[in-house]
């Protein structure tokens, strides 16, 4: 899955070492190309719900007292010309198209101590993050049931009634950016805590972390909650800067204290980091195997199962030996090495 194209994965097969696969013929990339565009993405999504199910049953998590999921979009795939159906049309500063691209929101369990991306959902021209993110979670509840996690965090872009209200439909609690997108609650948030001072300090390592929390700001029109409760934590860094967000939340102090909302908010940079950029950096996420709309979503999953499986094996289950520690690059080469030993005929 290192591999960041189908031809590269045709040169390895086709090298000495595919003897030591065990692969007993040959194959190139055309036969990867027919074999993408006719896969059933739907099967394979529900073959990661189920690794994911199992993770919970063996209890992986038991050491978290939250388990949340993250919903976030991103772009993945350029390209010159339109060449399917979820070609973006990407502009210049004189609205002139320079190529295409793609975008997809992705789903992943956070907050955990193992982020374990398990879906995605492509949009093309007319659709949006927004609208994808909702089918995401909606499909993702569906799959996992409505007792697998407890809150989904999302950046500011979902802070909104539609989408707040069907997190809460499925079962969910909901942590959320809170940003100028919403200005009245965000102008009122801003003057509350500037009058006073933060009702949590605690450490974070070496950081110094200060919090306001305060549960009796008035919904918006449109929004069905009683109240909005809001948080903003000050994060003092080791060397000077300092970082600060607000957010908003459903959960009710009762149910959650300040710092397990500190905990839940943070938990969205998993996706960024463990998703995201993981999947671009190591795995090609970006590039193009083949544009065809079912192979370019069967490439996504794929990698996003195959990052859930690594890190299953690596976290939970590699067993500690005398070795020093290894990073995944690191295990990878001494893979491609052992697979240049000869298979015993014997």
């Amino acid at each position: 899955m290192r591999e960041v194209s189908f031809l590269a994965v045709e040169a390895l097969v086709r090298s000495p070492a595919r003897q030591g696969m065990g692969l007993g013929r040959s194959f190139g990339d055309d036969v990867l190309h027919y074999f993408t565009e006719r896969l059933d993405a739907e099967r394979l999504r529900g073959t990661a719900a189920s690794v994911v199910r199992q993770v919970k049953r063996n209890k992986a998590f038991e050491g978290s007292r939250w388990i949340g999921l993250a919903v976030d979009g991103t772009g993945a795939g350029r390209s010159r010309q339109k060449k399917c159906r979820w070609c973006r049309p990407q502009r210049n500063q004189k609205n002139e198209i320079t190529g295409y691209g793609h975008k997809l929101a992705m789903i992943s369990v956070v907050g955990t101590g193992l982020s374990l991306p398990f879906d995605v959902e492509p949009y093309g021209p007319g659709d949006s993050e927004y609208s994808a993110g909702q089918r995401l979670l909606g499909r993702a509840v569906k799959h996992l049931g409505s007792r697998f996690a407890d809150y989904v965090v999302v950046d500011g872009g979902f802070a909104s009634a539609p989408f707040l209200h069907v997190a809460g439909n499925l079962g969910l609690k909901t942590v959320a950016r809170l940003k100028g997108n919403l200005p009245e609650l965000f102008e009122a948030a801003q003057r509350r805590f500037a009058s006073c001072l933060p009702q949590t300090r605690f450490r974070d390592g070496s950081d110094h972390v200060e919090i306001w929390d305060a549960d009796d700001f008035d919904p918006w029109d449109g929004l069905c909650w009683k109240t909005v409760r809001v948080v903003l934590y000050r994060q003092h860094k080791k060397e000077g800067s300092v970082a600060e967000a607000y957010w908003l939340t459903d959960f009710s102090k009762t149910q959650a204290g300040s710092k397990a909302l500190y905990r839940m908010a943070k938990s969205r940079w998993e996706i960024e980091n463990q998703g995201f950029n993981d999947a671009k950096n190591r795995y090609g996420f970006e590039h193009i195997c083949h544009h065809h709309p079912n192979s370019l979503l069967i490439t996504w999953l794929i990698t996003a199962l195959t990052l859930t499986l690594e890190r299953l094996y690596r976290i939970r289950h590699l067993h500690r030996g005398t070795h020093r520690v290894l990073s995944p690059m690191a295990l990878l080469r001494l893979l491609r090495l052992g697979l240049t030993v000869p298979v015993d005929s014997s």
